[in-house]
């Protein structure tokens, strides 16, 4: 990957604050949700109930698909990303308070959400990308250019 490429994408990650989630489900239908993360250059994090379906789905086949669009008003302003990659479980402590850190620096209010209880009842995801669409209308109608990371 090249610079440019690398910088306009981690840009993009920067700026947004939600991505929409494709896992698979046990009955092999996608299940695509719409979850908050923060990032650390390309890797992403999210923070989720130990007992949610997505969960569920990552630990039986990490494999996952996302996608992170910045806003816009008109088409020739689109600029988004579609990442394939492998999501894993965070259960190094050190990596925990990383991405934890993280979330409640880009998002203060999170505290207010989480409820009191034992950290341990929420999960902790790291999603690396192995493959990026880079989507760009201002490039064009359509424009995109696959990235393998």
């Amino acid at each position: 990957m090249d610079q440019q490429h690398q910088d306009q994408i981690t840009a993009i990650l920067n700026d947004v604050d939600d991505m929409t989630l494709a896992t698979q489900r046990e009955d092999g239908f996608p299940q695509a949700t719409t979850v908050t993360f923060v990032n650390d250059g390309l890797v992403l994090y999210f923070m989720t109930p130990e007992k949610a379906q997505k969960t569920s789905n990552i630990d039986k086949n990490n494999k996952v698909s996302l996608t992170v669009n910045r806003a816009y008003e008109k088409w020739d302003q689109i600029e988004g990303l579609s990442m394939a990659g492998i999501a894993r479980f965070v259960n190094d402590p050190e990596e925990k308070e990383k991405a934890g850190g993280l979330m409640f620096k880009k998002f203060p209010h999170l505290a207010s959400f989480i409820p009191a209880h034992d950290d341990n009842e929420l999960a902790y995801i790291r999603i690396d990308p192995k493959v990026i669409s880079v989507l760009d209308y201002t490039k064009g109608f359509g424009h995109a250019e696959l990235v393998e990371v």
